[in-house]
């Protein structure tokens, strides 16, 4: 058909913009696309049949019981799209298409992931391919494609963008849901000749996905196995063993030392590895088997609410692991530990993400209003001590420190605009980079090495970064190309292939925690 009479079609269905870019894709695209509704018959039943009862559905306003309104409208754009061609159904029914789908559908929980989006004993009593051959008709048909597109549309979703809306529970997560590339995940996924291939696209590809993903599986056998006992500064050296073991810390066979399994213990639960059973490692020792897996799962979800493309080049703070990672075309060029807002009087550090612009060499510390009211004024009056002025903005009375060496920035500051004055800066506090809790800013992200961020941004060596970091006051420097920059939250996490965990600094794995378990009939899901 060409181009001209395919548009008309469309317009003629009421489809218009981005429906019809779809349709002429389908129509137009090469061969190794898959155009559902290519095939003349299904079960002996003239496709053009089963499209026209498919048609006569989507004219219904009755949705299978567990489907959202959100995703019955994502249903019936996808059926618009495809000129309401069966999407699933072969020419012996329920295939390979149908089997790939139901397969996913099945390994859902094993994401962490609830299904009651998905029911899948409704959904194969629906689709069951014997009796449907047996049964045949357009209606019958109709209905079996129709509820796997809906099952389909909702794992889907939950999988690109998470099951839990994150501004329904506290998370202080203010990266947006890309609604509009799931539709167009919706319709290339439907295209893809190999649709297994296609849905396991949907599940991120980030490699600590998959580390998260098989340590809760691993935790899950834990749990089912009776989890782990608890033990107190007073077990004996047994009790100690058992708790290590039976997470898969291995005490040394040799000696029978319990120190080194504990340091390591430590280490990945964001301790002091001075392998002492002291209070913090009781603590988190005592946490049951049962949370941490929990923890994993939720965790999962925050890795679903993340863009599946980051950017070729870009900059990863994860708040719990006190860490910034720096990438570029996919392979990690640097690492280093950050200090970040402490966990009380307003100071944690939100997740968000933006784009970082410019770099401040020898920078003034401007101190916010709020601080500045808080800590300065009712201490100092207008006798401030050596190092800071004041200064008028706006008629206000401000203060600053001066550029230097005891600047609370440091020597250079890297600066991302955003909603909450945000930024990257050195620190003369060097001390704080030995403490494993680094909970201690007033929001911003202090940098164990800024020389070395400096260069990774602007492209320069280390001599031309540390002549700029002593050189002119207040220095400003455009960044070629703007770098995204991501502030996470994950208080579950992988490092080199393991698993870590974080503390949670701002309590946000509760509630988070408790909608992943099941505890509420449905989900606050994400909408759009």
């Amino acid at each position: 058909m060409p181009i001209d009479a395919i548009v008309r079609a469309c317009r003629s269905r009421g489809m218009t913009g981005a429906a019809i870019l779809f349709a002429l894709t389908v129509a137009c695209g090469s061969r190794d696309k898959y155009v559902p509704g290519s095939v003349r018959q299904v079960l002996g039943i003239q496709t053009t049949e089963v499209r026209s009862a498919i048609a006569a559905r989507m004219d219904s306003s009755s949705a299978p019981a567990w489907v959202t309104k959100e995703d019955w409208t994502r249903v019936r754009s996808l059926y618009k799209v495809f000129g309401d061609a069966p999407l699933w159904l072969e020419a012996d029914g329920v295939k390979d298409r149908a089997s790939a789908l139901l397969q996913s559908l099945d390994e859902a929980p094993s994401h962490a992931l609830q299904t009651f989006a998905y029911p899948i004993d409704s959904i194969r009593r629906v689709v069951d391919g014997e009796a449907l051959a047996k049964r045949a008709t357009p209606a019958a048909l109709a209905e079996a494609d129709v509820v796997l597109t809906a099952a389909f549309v909702a794992y889907a979703s939950d999988m690109l963008m998470g099951q839990v809306d994150p501004k329904t529970i506290s998370q202080a997560w203010h990266i947006a849901a890309r609604k509009s590339e799931v539709d167009s995940a919706l319709v290339r996924t439907l295209q893809t000749p190999n649709i297994a291939s296609g849905l396991a696209a949907m599940v991120p590809q980030d490699s600590g996905y998959a580390v998260l993903r098989s340590e809760y599986a691993r935790y899950q056998n834990i749990v089912a196995s009776g989890g782990w006992k608890t033990v107190s500064s007073g077990s004996g050296g047994t009790a100690l063993h058992d708790r290590l073991a039976t997470e898969g810390y291995a005490v040394d066979s040799a000696t029978g030392s319990q120190r080194e399994a504990l340091k390591s213990f430590q280490e990945r639960h964001g301790l002091a590895p001075n392998g002492k059973l002291d209070g913090f490692t009781l603590t988190a020792l005592n946490v049951s088997a049962e949370d941490r897996m929990h923890d994993i799962g939720s965790n999962m979800e925050r890795m679903r609410w993340l863009p599946r493309l980051l950017g070729s080049r870009y900059i990863y703070v994860n708040v719990p692991a006190f860490r910034l990672e720096a990438y570029d075309s996919g392979q990690k060029k640097l690492e280093m530990k950050v200090v970040v807002g402490a966990e009380y009087q307003g100071r944690a550090t939100p997740v968000f993400s933006d784009s970082m612009e410019f770099v401040v060499f020898r920078p003034y510390w401007n101190v916010t209003p709020s601080i500045a009211a808080k800590e300065f004024f009712p201490k100092y009056g207008t006798a401030l001590p050596a190092g800071y002025e004041t200064y008028h903005e706006k008629g206000a009375l401000r203060i600053r420190q001066v550029p230097g060496d005891r600047n609370s920035l440091g020597l250079v500051k890297f600066m991302f605009p955003n909603d909450f004055n945000i930024y990257l800066h050195d620190t003369p506090a060097k001390a704080l980079f030995d403490r494993a809790d680094r909970a201690a800013s007033h929001g911003c992200i202090r940098l164990e090495k800024p020389d070395e961020l400096a260069e990774f941004v602007l492209g320069w060596d280390a001599d031309r970064v540390h002549a700029a970091m002593h050189g002119a006051d207040n220095r400003t420097v455009n960044i070629p190309t703007k770098i995204p920059v991501y502030i996470v939250y994950f208080t579950a996490y992988a490092l080199d292939g393991q698993l870590y965990f974080g503390d949670d600094l701002y309590n946000r794995d509760d509630q988070l925690d408790d909608k992943l378990k099941g505890d509420s009939l449905a989900l606050p899901r994400v909408s759009g």
